[in-house]
């Protein structure tokens, strides 16, 4: 188990462990929130590939704001570990309902799909695409509702990243290394709402080859659903792309329309009420309800049985596409063994503290709210709720640097120093003798006090260069800008961040609400995300970026023109 822990952060129990990580629940010390932390593997980062995954997956989540999917609080990269601080979802995975009750009742398995689904299209409209939805990381709550967690192996669509995903929900151009569309992330939902309603898995098979070959070529079993879900299966699980809905909204809008259409009014209510009592019936599996350790096999591991009597599979073969896949089968199944995480390697450990903040409009507790000062401690510091992400701890990437730097304020006492004994502050009569006591006449001289033996606080640094690396919308009225500082020491540094809006290029106009000010120390290089909703519209939005102690160069700002302009 890896040894370090996120500074300010009190962790009680193991939610999870796989391969590349493990998640605990933890509770912010500053504001009690309680959150998920999902470290990456010890063994893992001294191989920059995963950590740069890692890092891309904490990005990516400070991007997505979605009640869908569970949220990202912070990141935090030392030396000795890097973590990602996630809202804690209080939910049980969805593969253990199925474990526990068997197939769901049509109406339960469309409720459950329809709210991963919207999690997966307010991703898709930020172009990114999930690869890997399966049961493991569809997370139900004791009311019912289903969000979507670990995006560890997202990328933005059209990206050709190999072959990558859980065998038994991989699309068929997964299988064939072509690029990631939103349409792969409704075959692999598609997938998991064939086996809500059945109790298994699409296609079976008894290794690699043989399942590349089935999701290549195999017919669509739609006859072993209900009829009237049917030609959602069949559309869903289409082997070509095109014949899918498009992502994932258009797939809610037809699976909207067929539920209807098939169940008649109040079916979503009836759905959630089902899921909700089969939650009920698993109270221990709530990270809310749990009080010791629990450690779940590694999810990103499918198990591929043969079932009893071969099935009408036994006559099928395969096509010419089938061969090339299961080709890449054979291919994916080395890629696969290599990729174990192996003990042996040493290589420098990173020195890098990432400090990315999540503020979003609406959070009033916990990390960091929008105009909010975004301190590492206190009612200020991380905003609240954070995911059980599956048990798997895949790799991938946004964050901020580990709470319990210095007093921000600068207005206390110095470390150490007693104002009761301390000369400086003592209001006693006498006469002062430098480093020493008060003494006056009759007034017995006492021994001086004990040498301060605590670790002075760091000098502030000087800040090299910062620069705004990042700036782009995300919404009709916000925005997220990412900032990098580079300073020549460790001691404490606070980022300022400023927003405007204007009609004229080149010109910042009003400014939008107050400075976003993040306060970071304990590393040289920190990068900073932060999200902003605008009260005020223009066709050109401006952001400025600058630290205290101040950079040489006096800031940086980027301006970008809004989706409502059109300049013709």
């Amino acid at each position: 188990m890896n040894a370090w822990t996120v500074p300010g952060y009190t962790e009680s129990l193991e939610l999870g462990a796989g391969a590349s990580g493990r998640v605990v629940l933890a509770v912010h010390e500053g504001t009690g929130v309680p959150v998920a932390v999902k470290y990456l593997s010890a063994s893992l980062r001294t191989r920059p590939g995963f950590v740069h995954d890692f890092r891309a997956e904490a990005r990516l989540l400070g991007g997505l704001d979605s009640p869908y999917v569970a949220g990202l609080y912070e990141y935090v990269e030392s030396p000795d570990g890097a973590a990602i601080v996630m809202e804690l979802v209080d939910g049980v995975p969805l593969r253990a309902l199925l474990a526990r009750g068997g197939p769901l009742e049509p109406e339960a398995a469309l409720t459950v799909l329809k709210g991963s689904l919207l999690g997966l299209a307010d991703a898709h409209r930020l172009g990114v695409v999930h690869r890997d939805y399966k049961p493991e990381n569809v997370l139900v709550g004791p009311d019912g509702a289903s969000k979507l967690v670990d995006f560890g192996i997202a990328v933005d669509a059209g990206t050709r990243a190999g072959v990558a995903g859980t065998p038994a929900y991989m699309a068929p151009e997964q299988w064939r290394g072509e690029p990631a569309s939103p349409a792969t992330d409704v075959y692999a939902a598609t997938a998991t709402f064939f086996e809500c309603l059945t109790g298994r898995k699409p296609y079976p098979g008894e290794n690699l080859a043989e399942l590349a070959l089935r999701h290549v070529d195999a017919p669509v079993p739609d006859a072993e659903v209900p009829e009237a879900v049917r030609s959602l299966v069949r559309r869903g699980l289409a082997k070509d792309p095109a014949g899918r809905p498009g992502d994932a909204r258009a797939f809610v809008a037809e699976m909207e329309a067929v539920a209807g259409a098939a169940y008649g009014p109040g079916w979503e209510d009836r759905g959630r009420g089902r899921l909700a009592s089969l939650v009920a019936l698993l109270p221990l599996l709530l990270p809310s309800a749990r009080s010791e350790a629990f450690s779940a096999t590694d999810t990103a591991r499918t198990v591929l049985r043969q079932p009893p009597g071969g099935g009408w599979a036994r006559a099928w073969r395969p096509s010419g596409p089938g061969l090339l896949a299961a080709a890449a089968a054979v291919v994916l199944a080395v890629l696969l063994t290599q990729a174990q995480p192996s003990g042996g390697d040493t290589e420098r450990r990173a020195a890098e503290v990432f400090a990315t903040t999540s503020a979003r409009p609406g959070v009033t507790a916990g990390p960091t709210a929008p105009g909010a000062t975004a301190g590492p401690d206190g009612p200020e510091g991380p905003s609240a709720s954070a995911t059980a992400a599956g048990a798997s701890a895949g790799p991938s990437g946004t964050a901020t640097a580990a709470p319990g730097g210095p007093d921000p304020t600068g207005t206390g006492p110095a470390p150490g120093t007693d104002p009761a004994t301390d000369p400086a502050t003592d209001p006693g009569t006498g006469t002062g003798t430098p480093g020493g006591p008060a003494t006056g006449p009759g007034t017995p001289t006492s021994p001086p006090p004990p040498p301060d033996t605590s670790p002075a606080a760091p000098a502030a640094p000087a800040v090299k260069d910062i620069t705004v690396s990042e700036f782009r919308q995300t919404g009709a009225t916000t925005a997220t800008a990412t900032v990098t500082v580079v300073t020549d020491g460790t001691g404490p540094v606070s980022v300022s961040l400023s927003w405007f809006t204007g009609d004229v290029s080149g010109q910042p106009a009003a400014q939008d609400g107050p400075a976003q000010v993040v306060r970071r120390s304990g590393a040289t290089r920190y990068t900073v995300t932060v999200e902003h909703a605008f009260t005020t519209l223009g066709c050109y939005w401006t952001v400025r970026a600058a630290t205290s102690p101040a950079s040489a160069d006096g800031g940086a700002s980027q301006q970008l023109l809004t989706r409502r302009c059109d300049l013709r």
